[in-house]
């Protein structure tokens, strides 16, 4: 009986237990991080809602989620609770998180307070830096180019995807990888410079150098390049305006950039532009979204919009009807996100208005929904959704991230001339005038911090000179238009100059003529700045020029009649230093323009790898560039020799090795970007005179001699023929190496049989 009791007991207790403690729910599959990524996403929008779905597709501005203070965020705000309710966000921008913190809370109202717990993605600028105040910011991506350097691009990328997601941000807006072959238009400091080649290499260095090794990483962001696609040529160099290219022009060049972003870059964003291509927005753009970039390159990432680029189909391209035709044609060719184009209620409405009229079809609204969906599994967001607030401390504008943005900008710095050996600036020079606004200048570039200051140029020169050399600072001009005001600079300037032994005078762009919708109708320097350096020059003291500008300039004066020009850009925070050093004679410089100096507008556009027919000759002008793409000199001199190229006869699957010596033969040690460059003489199609598919930095000591190699692999040799397709032809391929496209020191040719 007592056993019999027992056992009774036994059965009670187990039977009140389970109804104490219900079995648990089995977790859904899209919270299992075991499952692949796709299962997750599938299982994920099987239970959503159309709403659900749509604000997926959504951006909110920072200020909609958050407490400002000015350009940066402080706290979650309560109007994130009604803006992400319970059926969530896609992303938020403009949010730029003081740190963690802010983006935690965010995440955390997202993940606890919604029905399916979707994370909301953080986008944020980071071209040449984070834009937060306070983080690292390297040159500009021009100035970048100007490196030939793809490593040091690689470790900047790093640097900038390290500090990003550090604040909680998960998605840069870039690389910039228009090609820019019309100076005029504003956006030429964002991007790589007008050839391809370089382009494409500089974009695949900082695609994986944001991307890093896994995305879930804390050190991993993700990258989406942009203007997609033919941005950087707009007509008369003005922003949005439309591209009058053909389809053959655009895949050789303008796509060639982006396909090897994405293809070796394994790029997971991509914007398309606000401009047209032949009639057709690129936002509407069905061929370019879904025919090129998904279903001939392999795009797995999704496709944001330029910042309102939808309406412009509405307002200003004129090709749609109302909010909702306008949605309906995007996301139909191919785009997943919307940039602030239409306030979100009536973006709800007009996307549910185009789902019931069949403007937009069920699996459009689905494809593009997993595409978001798939970066935010992709970056993590769902299995480790919070960053460690204390990891910013850490990693933010570290001694290393500044010294390489220092070696980064004495890399980017180029000596345009240097009659008799000016520069560097000897012993014999015990006094320096440093003379304009410019020299004073903090800026950091665009798409940096607008509070943010770097080191300006007379600064950068007294700290590296400290008490051996005595530094005066004149403007020379300023903004003041008055007569008798700018007579009174420049008198100061020129009796500041007469004491000096020399004059080192800074000429460009002010920052309200340089960037995003800043385009200009002439190249030439302002009135103040010519009247400013012929007054220099009349002294008959010697004088460097340095420039501080976003873009190549019609300097032919300047060019003519002063004995040394240095191209600096925009250089970041360590821009003084960079410059200084330079200057001084403790860094050889080794930069070479990525963009052609034209002469004047007149000649534009003007790139040096034109087809054999674009001659730029007139009666009224010299035909040459004033600075040619890849010009850069020395300290030093090179010598090129031993031109060899191993395989002279090679297949159409072939490749090719292509050997040259160089030697130091000048008297300090330098560094020497090596170019390579391509002409197919005979083909189908015509092709350019020139086409750089190759380039090595080499450092050499005095008298030292090195060999640089280059291997080109055959896609290098390819081209779009009649039919439209791409392949390789038999022909001979002409080389053509040297110090600039126009500096070619060695020659010889290979035949593809």
């Amino acid at each position: 009986m007592k056993k019999k009791n027992t056992l009774i007991l036994g059965l009670l207790i187990l039977t009140f237990c389970s109804f104490n403690k219900p079995d648990q729910p089995a977790k859904s599959p899209y919270k299992n991080a075991a499952l692949p990524v796709d299962e997750r996403v599938a299982d994920l929008l099987a239970r959503m809602t159309t709403a659900e779905k749509i604000k997926q597709l959504d951006m909110y501005w920072g200020h909609e989620v958050a407490n400002m203070k000015g350009h940066e965020a402080e706290s979650m705000s309560d109007s994130a609770k009604i803006n992400i309710g319970t059926e969530g966000i896609g992303s938020v921008h403009d949010l730029y998180p003081l740190n963690a913190t802010v983006t935690n809370q965010i995440q955390r109202y997202a993940l606890e307070k919604t029905r399916l717990g979707i994370p909301v993605l953080f986008i944020e600028e980071g071209l040449h830096g984070y834009e937060s105040l306070g983080s690292t910011t390297f040159p500009t991506p021009i100035a970048l180019a100007g490196a030939w350097d793809t490593a040091i691009v690689h470790k900047a990328g790093r640097v900038i995807a390290t500090e990003v997601r550090a604040h909680g941000v998960n998605m840069i807006l870039g690389p910039v990888l228009c090609l820019p072959r019309d100076p005029r238009w504003g956006r030429v400091e964002e991007t790589y410079g007008e050839d391809p080649y370089l382009a494409a290499a500089n974009g695949v260095a900082m695609v994986k150098g944001l991307q890093g090794n896994k995305l879930s990483d804390p050190d991993a962001v993700i990258s989406e390049p942009k203007h997609f696609a033919v941005h950087g040529i707009p007509e008369a160099g003005s922003n949005t305006a439309p591209v009058n290219m053909g389809e053959r022009e655009a895949r050789s060049s303008f796509l060639y950039v982006f396909e090897k972003a994405v293809k070796e870059g394994g790029a997971l964003g991509m914007m398309a532009a606000y401009s047209e291509i032949d009639g057709i927005p690129c936002v509407d753009n069905r061929w370019l979204l879904k025919d090129v970039l998904r279903k001939e390159w392999g795009f797995k990432g999704f496709v944001l919009s330029d910042l309102g680029a939808i309406k412009m189909s509405l307002n200003n391209h004129q090709i749609a009807s109302s909010p909702a035709d306008a949605l309906g044609q995007t996301f139909t060719a191919g785009l997943d996100m919307q940039f602030y184009d239409f306030p979100h209620d009536q973006f709800l409405d007009a996307m549910t208005q185009a789902l019931k009229n069949k403007q937009l079809s069920l699996s459009d609204l689905n494809r593009a929904v997993s595409n978001v969906l798939k970066v935010k599994f992709m970056l993590g967001l769902f299995d480790h959704p919070y960053i460690d607030e204390e990891l910013l401390k850490k990693v933010n504008h570290t001694e290393s991230s500044r010294a390489l943005a220092l070696k980064a900008a004495q890399e980017s710095v180029s000596l345009l001339k240097n009659e008799n050996s000016l520069l560097p600036l000897g012993p014999g020079m015990h006094s320096i005038a440093v003379i304009g606004p410019l020299a004073e200048s903090t800026y950091l570039g665009g798409y940096a911090n607008k509070e943010g200051k770097g080191i300006a140029i007379v600064d950068g020169l007294k700290q590296r000179a400290g008490n051996s050399l005595d530094i005066k600072y004149e403007e020379g001009y300023s903004s003041d238009t008055s007569a008798a005001t700018q007579t009174e600079l420049l008198q100061k300037a020129i009796s500041t100059i007469n004491n000096a032994d020399v004059a080192i005078v800074v000429l460009g762009e002010d920052i309200k003529e340089i960037g995003e919708g800043k385009d200009r109708s002439n190249l030439d320097l302002n009135q103040q700045q010519t009247r400013l350096i012929e007054a220099v020059y009349n002294t008959g003291k010697p004088t460097v020029v340095v420039l501080f500008n976003g873009r190549p300039l019609c300097i032919n004066w300047v060019a003519k009649k002063i004995p040394a020009i240095v191209e600096s850009w925009f250089l970041g925070d360590m821009g003084g230093l960079a410059i200084a050093d330079v200057l001084l004679g403790k860094v050889n410089p080794s930069g070479k323009l990525p963009m052609t100096f034209p002469r004047s507008v007149g000649q534009l556009p003007f790139y040096y790898n034109h087809k054999p027919t674009s001659r730029h000759k007139y009666v009224d002008q010299d035909t040459s560039a004033l600075f040619p793409f890849g010009h850069g000199l020395s300290y030093t001199t090179f010598q090129y020799s031993g031109l060899k190229i191993t395989q002279p006869h090679i297949p159409l699957n072939g490749s090719v090795t292509i050997n040259v010596s160089i030697k130091n033969t000048g008297k300090v040690e330098g560094t020497e970007v090596v170019q390579l460059y391509l002409r197919d003489v005979i083909a189908s199609v015509t092709t350019p005179v020139k086409s750089l598919k190759g380039f090595k930095r080499i450092t050499l000591k005095p008298g030292e001699s090195g060999i640089v190699q280059f291997n080109i692999d055959n896609k290098e040799l390819m081209l779009w023929n009649r039919e439209m397709k791409q392949i390789v032809e038999p022909g001979e391929f002409k080389v053509m190496i040297g110090s600039s496209s126009e500096d070619i020191r060695a020659r010889d040719s290979f035949y593809v049989k």
